[in-house]
């Protein structure tokens, strides 16, 4: 027994619809664009604890100490720089996916911390800072006595 299927009379009708159902699927998802994500996470951070002190990571790749400014106030740290996007002299751009970018990045950091003796470093395009804790935000340890 043949069935006769009813789509496949009109073609053009059948891809009408699948447009229309991937257009439905495109419009639902409302993804953020791609530079406003960008912008929001730049730099990527990492914070640890130690114990006597915060570590914290940044990745900034292609900058230089000079780019850089970290400040901190309260228990809020900023760090905020530029990259430079600049084909070298006498060279034609033909692409170009890293764009320069100005940016801005502050986290609240948990504990107290003593800013005199804060130190920060640049090697390999990873910001390393070791922000050391306060005496009284470390952990101290309670002898128990036998009673």
């Amino acid at each position: 027994m043949l069935t006769r299927w009813y789509g496949l009379t009109n073609p053009f009708r059948v891809m009408e619809e699948l447009r229309r159902r991937m257009d439905s699927v495109f419009n639902e998802y409302d993804a953020p664009t791609y530079q406003s994500q960008y912008e929001s996470t730049w730099p990527t951070v990492n914070l640890y604890d130690n114990g006597e002190s915060l570590i914290v990571y940044a990745a900034v790749p292609g900058l230089k100490e000079r780019d850089l400014n970290v400040n901190v106030q309260d228990d809020v740290v900023t760090i905020t720089g530029e990259r430079q996007s600049m084909a070298p002299e006498g060279y034609t751009v033909h692409r170009q996916e890293r764009p320069s970018i100005k940016f801005t990045r502050s986290f609240h950091i948990p504990v107290k911390v003593d800013f005199n003796k804060t130190v920060a470093t640049l090697k390999d395009g990873i910001l390393t800072m070791m922000l050391p804790k306060s005496p009284e935000a470390q952990p101290k340890r309670i002898t128990i006595k036998a009673g």
